[in-house]
């Protein structure tokens, strides 16, 4: 079998930016009191007029930039993402309309905030059966559309935003085998229900479990690749709360990583925050090609999906 690599990455974010001091003037809330409970500062939101699709084209069309790669030289599109409102066309057929590409096979992934990395292993897999030669892996969302901006619990978590990988085949994998899972009976826990849709959380159910049983399982991700968490070049988690992000980077034992902290930006962006964490990471030089990072999601259904690759 062949392997595949993360050939390019891109990401993009609305231009508007909304702030802690907006949010106190929108609800009960303070600036003190958001970044001290989940240390966001600022989140993008999309307009009404930037559907999900047009996110995730973005970031596409800059992962294919970078990778020098054309819309046609796809053959697979997968797009994670949990706030598609309409059933059908699919997000991935969506971008793949828009930036032109000739007839990819498309499927999109609903996983909520661990949709990016199983959208990565399932193209992976893809690659590695001969089934595609070359996918785009997007993870998209707009969480401000399935958002009670009255709620001042879950208002001041989200953001919008897309991130994207080019997937090549290659002679020497640079995508590690994937650990993957859930607690269905916790899928309570995290959901986007109702009509219209809404987003709601138990937090401290979730807390609890990102910060207690997490961290084994993170760890076995990396012996499934054959490295130790010391070895790691960075460690890029999903961004759902910087009280979340760095117990579980310190319980890893990644002593020597960089931890992506683009929470604190972009606020919690679903099945985009690891993929545009991940872009800015290398679009800033905080990683080198080759280095090893640990990708992993977690959240929706109480799932989680995690992997080793290697840096484009």
């Amino acid at each position: 079998m062949i392997g595949s690599r993360i050939a390019a990455v891109g990401h993009y974010q609305p231009a508007r930016v909304l702030t802690n001091e907006d949010l106190a003037g929108m609800v009960d809330t303070s600036d003190e009191w958001i970044t001290s409970r989940v240390g966001i500062r600022t989140r993008h939101l999309a307009g009404p007029d930037e559907p999900v699709d047009e996110l995730a084209a973005h970031a596409a069309a800059k992962a294919l930039a970078a990778a020098g790669r054309a819309p046609a030289d796809i053959d697979l599109v997968v797009v994670a993402t949990s706030t598609a409102i309409d059933r059908s066309p699919n997000m991935a057929a969506r971008v793949a309309a828009r930036l032109g590409m000739p007839g990819p096979a498309v499927m999109d992934v609903n996983v909520v905030c661990a949709g990016f990395t199983h959208a990565l292993a399932t193209a992976d897999h893809a690659v590695r059966a001969g089934a595609a030669s070359r996918a785009l892996v997007i993870g998209a969302d707009k969480m401000s559309e399935v958002t009670d901006w009255t709620d001042r619990s879950t208002c001041v978590l989200v953001g919008d935003g897309a991130g994207a990988a080019v997937v090549e085949a290659t002679g020497e994998p640079g995508i590690g085998p994937v650990l993957w899972g859930s607690v269905p009976e916790m899928g309570h826990a995290v959901r986007i229900e109702g009509t219209p849709p809404r987003f709601a959380q138990e937090g401290q159910s979730v807390y609890r479990w990102a910060t207690t049983r997490l961290p084994s399982i993170a760890r076995r991700a990396c012996e499934k690749a054959g490295l130790a968490p010391e070895e790691l070049a960075a460690v890029v988690l999903h961004q759902a709360n910087l009280r979340i992000i760095e117990p579980l980077a310190l319980k890893l034992g990644a002593v020597d990583a960089v931890v992506a902290r683009d929470v604190t930006e972009s606020g919690n962006t679903s099945a985009a925050s690891i993929p545009l964490a991940f872009s800015k990471l290398v679009e800033r030089g905080s990683v080198s090609a080759g280095d090893p990072v640990l990708l992993f999601g977690f959240g929706g259904n109480l799932s989680y999906a995690g992997q080793v690759v290697r840096c484009p």
